[in-house]
């Protein structure tokens, strides 16, 4: 169990309706899942982690993908019922806002989903189009005014910085999210990963990213609108009234224990006292195939790469990371000198124990990161 108390679970379902070109999870194509089949694998690996490794006390629970809105409700009570979180845990379950999984909303909150994540990505039928998505910005706003109903929370996410999307086109855009929102806005600057559609066509010159100084206006554009609209910025990616924060992602970015089940799963696991990196098999049909002891590689995280990851992790957040806890895990404490001179430079703000970055500083995180480890 985890040592902060708190420990999460993620499940991952791999499959999807389409593969969409800025994706790089591991996601299959949806041929048919057969349920009964992942719901006895499903349960084995829960009974099989409360086991190895005591984790019982689930408090969030996330149904990730690929689409797991795609999966009977039947299953996702199954795998509730059997993981038995805590008593008013935030279970979330993404979707895409199609007319089709919309229809499904009502039995998976009745399963027990009380927060949905719906990938919006876009409110024009263009961008969309670009993007990949199999809905339409009206089918979106349809299947948005509908959840904002059936869930107690709901999130949803949008693009941004996309070819040739100025700053008054992601304005209107944005105002139009806002408007729809119920307490929280995940926005994310396009990236181009390896290994996908969108690497292959911006290396054939089909089309060219935003530049950095396009990319940075965008980003403050939706800073201000969100504060404007009471959205505070808790994660460089995602903002939130008071009280609508993620709590499962909290719990990653808080570098807290979580197990991952499904294909290509990851989690950090206690056992015994150690923490460990774990991995799921990625291909479904292997895993389906494989026991639960074959389906994982556990790896043991050494205090300095826990360090590491804590503070890559936590200064994501506007509440930032504990100094001493970070000292703690590395053996050290993180240099002085460096963080008085990012200090000054406007980057990092140090409040007793707390370190975390600026406005300035969210804007070149890795760049931080880099130069304190």
């Amino acid at each position: 169990m985890s040592d902060t108390g708190k420990t999460g679970l993620y499940i991952h379902w791999p499959f999807c309706t389409r593969i969409c070109p800025y994706c790089d999870f591991n996601v299959y194509k949806d041929r048919g899942a057969d349920e009964a089949a992942w719901e006895e694998a499903l349960r084995a690996d829960l009974e099989w982690w409360a086991q190895k490794a005591g984790a019982t006390l689930y408090t969030s629970v996330y149904f990730g993908g690929g689409t797991p809105s795609l999966m009977a409700p039947s299953l996702a009570r199954a795998v509730i019922e059997a993981a038995a979180p805590v008593a008013g845990a935030e279970i979330t379950l993404e979707a895409n806002p199609t007319d089709a999984e919309r229809e499904r909303f009502t039995d998976f909150a009745a399963a027990g989903v009380n927060r949905l994540s719906l990938g919006v990505q876009s409110l024009r039928d263009e961008a969309l189009a670009f993007l990949g998505r199999n809905h339409s910005a009206t089918e979106t706003i349809k299947v948005l005014e509908f959840a904002r109903g059936a869930f107690e929370r709901l999130t949803f996410d949008l693009i941004y910085a996309r070819p040739g999307q100025s700053l008054d086109v992601w304005r209107a855009e944005l105002a139009e999210a806002l408007a729809l929102a119920k307490g929280h806005l995940s926005l994310y600057q396009l990236t181009i990963e390896p290994g996908t559609a969108f690497e292959k066509a911006v290396a054939r010159g089909d089309w060219a990213p935003a530049d950095e100084e396009m990319t940075a206006a965008h980003y403050d554009l939706a800073q201000a609108m969100c504060a404007d609209a009471g959205l505070a910025p808790y994660e460089v990616s995602n903002n939130a009234a008071p009280g609508h924060e993620a709590q499962h992602n909290l719990l990653y970015w808080r570098y807290q224990d979580y197990v991952g089940i499904g294909p290509g799963a990851h989690g950090r696991v206690r056992i015994d006292g150690q923490l460990y990196e774990t991995v799921a098999l990625d291909k479904p049909g292997e895993y389906l195939a494989a026991t639960p002891e074959q389906r994982f590689a556990l790896s043991p995280l050494t205090g300095v790469e826990q360090a590491v990851e804590m503070l890559s992790m936590g200064l994501r957040l506007s509440e930032g990371i504990s100094l001493a806890r970070y000292e703690a895990l590395a053996g050290a404490p993180l240099n002085d000198r460096t963080l008085t001179e990012m200090a000054g430079d406007g980057l990092v703000h140090v409040e007793g124990d707390r370190l975390s970055l600026t406005a300035d500083g969210r804007r070149v995180l890795n760049a931080i990161v880099a130069s304190l480890v």
